[in-house]
């Protein structure tokens, strides 16, 4: 590889400004040790002192440290007109006990006046002083511009004279950020290419290098950090997943495999990148975000395809719609299903199911017509491929009914100002299994609830397995709107086996009607999905 850059993640402070998020130290913990197990050199702690998590946070990392990542405490310089020997909030920083330390100071002219309410040479000074302070305590210190771009074009001669100002004091990285999210890559290039002329001392060796911090307001984020690694920055800033205050920060897992697998660099082991997509979902998981399919590289989307025409030319040759191998950021390639499929889809789905399909078979084309059908008239095969193979295996009959519906009716108890999420339903269902007449009824909170119970208790008898089965998720959407209480219902209900999930699909303008549907196929597509696991010879397979 080229160049050695040094990726700095930011999730557990910038990061956890987001909107929603709020972290324990034990979650910062989890996060902090699965990205030092990705082999990210630095990660940033938060700041000692500013609540009792953080001071938590470092106090368990000293017990038990990381295995090769440096944690770092960030904070600001010290208080205008103060002595940093003296300030608290240092002396909070050092008991940390980190060897590294981020310290932000002002480099916009404005921000110096208007916020700190101080003049330009104090600031100066504080910058100095706290630098050279924590330098005398051993201690190593990341120097983090704030509003550098801005300050820079308001004024550049004293945004210039802040950096040597940390240089002077001792400062080992200088890191310019764009706070404010404004600055485009064609800006960034030409300021930080000045940067190097102003201080042409930058390039030697015994010299701080230059960093990278970058906010996404403008949506170059990404495009930003890029700019200015080729421009000579050797440290990168980011989140994973682009988490941060307002529109967030640069998303390492978008810059380190541009940085890496495009361009060359020298980010992660080689070996660790893989690891990407599952450091993504975990983050999202401990902050109780849903995963951004759409994310690039990460994201369950970024590497799915639908339409039939770029699936016949992915399984031919993959870098014909894949600009790189999905297993290199750890991701996969995903096919799906709809009515904009071709044969290709249809193929690729049959051998996924196991099913003995070829080109030429008749069945093709009425598995793809009824497809199209039912898509048109409300289905979603791309969210509910159980519903899909179940269809695929009733075309070429290799499925049969667990039973046969007689009746059903379901009741539901509503009581004016009682509580609603405690109102009762009762399912009386009426079913033939096996030759056998079933009557059951079931009470649950809300009438899918009642009719899963109902469901369930009657065919538990029948297939034991069904007991292992839970229903995880329910979602209903109104698909033509202007039909008012009239229009048809889409429900995806995911199923679980407690190790596996899988999700069928029902439509109907009734939207009891829609939900038993999907409630059955996923009843059944996890009796046929164990019984292809575990080879159990189901009566209703062939």
């Amino acid at each position: 590889m080229n160049t050695k850059l040094w990726i700095y993640d930011t999730t557990l402070r910038d990061g956890s400004q987001a909107e929603g998020i709020s972290l324990s130290a034990n979650d910062k913990l989890k996060i902090a040790r699965q990205l030092d197990a990705m082999g990210v050199p630095f990660i940033e702690g938060g700041w000692p002192g500013a609540n009792p998590k953080d001071v938590e946070f470092f106090m368990k990392l000293q017990e038990e440290p990381l295995t090769q990542a440096e944690v770092v405490a960030f904070c600001a310089t010290r208080r205008p007109n103060q002595v940093a020997a003296s300030d608290p909030m240092l002396q909070g920083i050092l008991a940390a006990n980190t060897k590294w330390i981020t310290i932000f100071g002002k480099s916009w002219d404005l921000h110096v006046t208007s916020s700190l309410k101080t003049s330009l040479e104090e600031n100066l000074a504080m910058i100095l002083d706290s630098i050279t302070f924590l330098c005398s305590q051993g201690r190593k210190v990341i120097y983090d511009a704030e509003h550098w771009f801005d300050g820079y074009k308001h004024n550049p001669d004293y945004a210039i004279e802040t950096l040597r100002t940390a240089i002077s004091a001792g400062a080992s990285w200088l890191v310019l950020c764009d706070t404010n999210g404004g600055t485009l890559p064609h800006e960034v290039t030409a300021i930080v290419e000045a940067i190097y002329q102003a201080i042409p001392e930058l390039h030697h060796l015994d010299y701080p290098k230059l960093g990278i911090h970058t906010h996404n307001d403008g949506g170059t984020a990404v495009a930003n950090a890029i700019a200015a690694v080729r421009a000579g920055a050797t440290m990168v800033q980011g989140t994973i997943n682009g988490y941060g205050e307002r529109c967030g920060n640069s998303d390492l897992c978008s810059l380190i495999p541009n940085l890496q697998i495009k361009l060359d660099y020298d980010c992660l082991p080689e070996n660790q990148i893989s690891q990407l997509t599952a450091t993504s979902r975990l983050v999202s998981e401990v902050v109780n975000f849903a995963p951004e399919d759409r994310a690039p590289f990460v994201g369950r989307s970024a590497f799915t395809h639908k339409a039939g025409i770029h699936v016949s030319a992915v399984q031919k040759n993959p870098i014909t719609y894949e600009h790189i191998e999905p297993t290199l950021v750890g991701n996969q390639r995903h096919i799906i299903i709809s009515e904009q499929s071709g044969m290709s889809n249809l193929l690729y789905y049959a051998g996924k199911f196991g099913l003995n399909l070829e080109k030429t078979d008749p069945r093709c084309r009425t598995i793809l017509r009824n497809l199209k059908e039912l898509e048109n008239h409300g289905y979603q095969f791309e969210a509910a491929e159980a519903s899909f193979e179940l269809m695929m295996r009733s075309v070429i009959e290799q499925r049969e009914p667990l039973f046969e519906l007689r009746g059903c009716q379901v009741h539901c108890d509503i009581k004016p100002h009682s509580d609603p999420l405690m109102s009762n339903a009762f399912a009386t269902i009426k079913l033939t299994v096996n030759n056998q007449d079933l009557l059951e009824v079931a009470e649950g909170i809300g009438p899918v609830a009642a009719l899963d119970r109902a469901l369930r208790q009657a065919l538990t008898k029948f297939y034991p397995l069904i007991a292992n089965f839970t229903l995880t998720d329910y979602k209903v959407r109104i698909l033509d709107g202007t039909m008012g209480t009239a229009a048809r219902i889409r429900v995806l209900v995911e199923s679980s086996n407690g190790s596996d999930r899988w999700t069928t699909i029902g439509v109907s303008s009734n939207i009891l009607d829609a939900s038993y549907q999907a409630v059955v196929e996923g009843i059944e597509y996890g009796l046929l999905f164990k019984s292809v696991a575990e080879s159990q010879d189901l009566h209703y397979l062939k």
